[in-house]
């Protein structure tokens, strides 16, 4: 099934420069990046991109995170787009994302940032609810 969902490189991808390298690995697995934005979150965008997580002792952290720098937003097509990018993403945590991933092989040596949370280099939606949910945050 053709689908499209968000793929979003956060603020340590960016800083980091790893754009070309993501975009690269996610045209070579026969996925295309439609359309892509460079924009820095609003906490308002923040709050609603990781509304899921509200109440978890993370919470705070994601939100300081995600607004901390600027990212590049995404929307990605292709067959099973959804499952594709969540396996081309690897684990959250890039102590555990294989070898291949993108979170795996880019990974930083220390994953933790200073607001407690995990730098993981993207996130990508998990479902075809939150895939048009989290777009719609991004691309009016």
């Amino acid at each position: 099934m053709r689908e499209k969902t968000l793929l979003l490189i956060k603020p340590d991808g960016v800083a980091r420069g790893l754009e070309n390298e993501i975009f690269k690995r996610v045209e070579a697995a026969g996925l295309m990046v439609e359309v892509k934005q460079n924009t820095t979150l609003t906490t308002a965008q923040a709050a609603e991109l990781y509304q899921p997580h509200l109440g978890k002792s993370f919470y705070a952290g994601l939100v300081k995170f995600i607004t901390s720098g600027p990212v590049i937003a995404t929307i990605v097509s292709g067959e099973n787009a959804i499952s594709r990018v969540r396996e081309l993403m690897g684990a959250t945590d890039p102590l555990k994302a294989a070898a291949g991933s993108l979170r795996g092989d880019l990974r930083e040596a220390n994953v933790i940032n200073e607001y407690g949370v995990i730098k993981n280099l993207v996130h990508g939606s998990d479902s075809p609810e939150s895939a048009a949910r989290e777009i719609a945050i991004f691309f009016k």
